[in-house]
């Protein structure tokens, strides 16, 4: 059965290395559903956040693949239920539907967005949320003339005390002293 997966991997920051983790999801026929590289807690180590939706089985060979690379210090998969995870939406909306519309403020502010910039011809509008709450916004607003708009990928950490990259070293730490 398909669910959704987010894979975590650590790494140093190295030139081409997500071209070659985008290959192992090509190569196994695993589409990307959302992508977020960052920095970790970590100093000089980045967190590459990787949405999936697919079958267990197909998202523990990737993890297996991609921890197989070099440069890749370790991954891990999680199921939703195993992270808190967000991601933000920005919408730019005519300023003149605004301003001529009451319901649309009403919206902005039943769904938790904030106004970033207002102009003369477009305002924008941040929502920070589950893909759902923001493509409802998305939905709503569309009524009022959508001039762009885009959604990050989703960002996440776990609901474990500590990151398990960080359990991991300590368990490498460990292993060396004996």
């Amino acid at each position: 059965m398909k669910d959704n997966y987010t894979i975590t991997a650590f790494s140093e920051n190295h030139i081409g290395l997500l071209n070659r983790i985008t290959i192992i999801f090509t190569r196994r026929q695993v589409n990307i559903e959302s992508l977020n590289v960052s920095q970790s807690s970590i100093k000089g180590i980045h967190k590459f956040t990787i949405v999936v939706h697919d079958t267990q089985e197909k998202v523990e060979k990737v993890v297996k693949q991609i921890d197989k690379l070099v440069e890749v210090m370790k991954a891990f998969y999680h199921t939703d239920k195993d992270i808190v995870h967000q991601e933000i939406a920005l919408y730019k909306v005519p300023t003149e539907e605004l301003l001529k519309s009451t319901t649309l403020e009403q919206t902005i502010r039943k769904h938790n967005a904030r106004i970033l910039e207002v102009t003369e011809d477009y305002t924008v509008i941040e929502k920070t949320g589950y893909k759902e709450e923001t493509q409802e916004l998305f939905d709503q607003l569309s009524k009022y003339g959508i001039m762009q708009f885009t959604r990050s990928g989703r960002v996440a950490v776990t609901k474990l005390k500590e990151e398990l990259f960080s359990n991991y070293l300590r368990e490498l730490d460990n292993q060396k002293l004996f």
